[in-house]
């Protein structure tokens, strides 16, 4: 089952789309009853405090995880830190919706007859009114959204495009519509939708047949720019690295000039990092050349006629000669290698 974590978000690319349509499709209703009444503990006294639980209250140890949580969650502390206003009416957020996905996730372990009773259970056990109601209320509603989630029809469009992705995001956006209020989607999917869209903006730039280079990174740092601060600090070295790697490999596949890769790192990165960039590339580059030096000359040596103990000497003399440190010796034996087998050696 899908559970989107804020915590989670920055290690998924755009295949969470994918999990939005089939993710649900587990959701088949389990055949076997469930017998068992939820029994009802006293109401803990008004507070207003985001969660009217207190674990440290002896009187309220039957709600500990045992009793709510399958064999896999044992060790894991029920995730319920709901938030009530003073008037003790939910404020509905993220914690809301995470509270819902601990309990869902245990389908597998448990039947959704058994989940549904064992929320209703915990919630009756920790909660009073008005937030209960409110709480059962909104549980019930984004259980029917769960379950309709899994029978979206996936879009006709090439899997592997912004266009696909859009459609999907779009056929869940609707549905949310019929199960939540404008107040509700915000409070539950806010933060989810704010990682989607920007998502789906950079896979339409960089699909963007019209754009150069230059013109794609500018786009990509001014959408990053808009993204909340803690937000950047998670994808920021992700999505750079990502979005480097791809535009410049688009360059060097037209043979771009030294000046278009310069631009485009500098519209994406900005001046500093560009010269760091560059002072990386000059490395690279003078690596390289050391290296097919070192194994033209090599192969000379190899195919001289000297005595098989005289070409190794030969050989080590050369390899102390124009690699001095130990460290590029060492690293040197990996392109050796893979030019003797054949393959291509590894510059970038």
């Amino acid at each position: 089952m899908l559970n989107f974590r804020k915590d989670s978000v920055f290690i998924i690319l755009p295949i969470i789309f994918i999990l939005l349509i089939g993710g649900a499709l587990l959701w088949l209703k389990s055949g076997d009853e469930n017998n068992s009444n939820a029994e009802q503990q006293q109401n803990e006294s008004s507070s207003t405090s985001s969660n009217q639980f207190d674990p440290t209250n002896p009187n309220a140890t039957s709600t500990g995880n045992a009793q709510y949580s399958s064999a896999s969650q044992q060790d894991i502390e029920v995730d319920c830190k709901m938030n009530l206003n003073a008037s003790q009416r939910l404020i509905i957020n993220e914690q809301t919706k995470n509270c819902f996905e601990f309990f869902i996730t245990q389908y597998g372990e448990k039947n959704i007859d058994q989940i549904k009773a064992d929320f209703e259970k915990y919630i009756k056990a920790n909660y009073q009114e008005p937030a209960l109601s409110q709480i059962l209320d909104l549980w019930s509603r984004y259980m029917d959204y769960r379950e309709q989630l899994g029978k979206l029809q996936p879009p006709s469009s090439n899997a592997n495009s912004a266009k696909y992705y859009r459609e999907v995001y779009e056929k869940q956006q609707n549905l949310r519509k019929t199960y939540f209020s404008r107040e509700e989607i915000e409070g539950l999917f806010g933060e989810e939708n704010l990682y989607h869209e920007y998502t789906l903006k950079r896979m339409e730039v960089m699909e963007n047949k019209s754009l150069s280079e230059a013109e794609k990174a500018k786009q990509l740092k001014s959408l990053f720019d808009q993204l909340p601060a803690d937000w950047k600090e998670n994808l920021e070295q992700m999505n750079k690295l990502e979005d480097l790697r791809s535009l410049t490999a688009d360059l060097k596949a037209r043979n771009a000039s030294p000046q278009e890769i310069r631009q485009m790192r500098l519209n994406l990165v900005g001046a500093e990092a560009t010269e760091r960039l560059e002072a990386l590339d000059t490395q690279r580059s003078q690596w390289q050349q050391q290296v097919t030096s070192y194994l033209s000359e090599r192969e000379t040596i190899m195919q001289s006629g000297l005595s098989d103990s005289a070409k190794t000497a030969a050989i080590n003399d050369l390899k102390q000669q124009q690699f001095s440190s130990e460290q590029d010796r060492l690293r040197l034996n990996t392109f050796e290698t893979i030019h003797d087998q054949g393959g291509k050696l590894p510059f970038n």
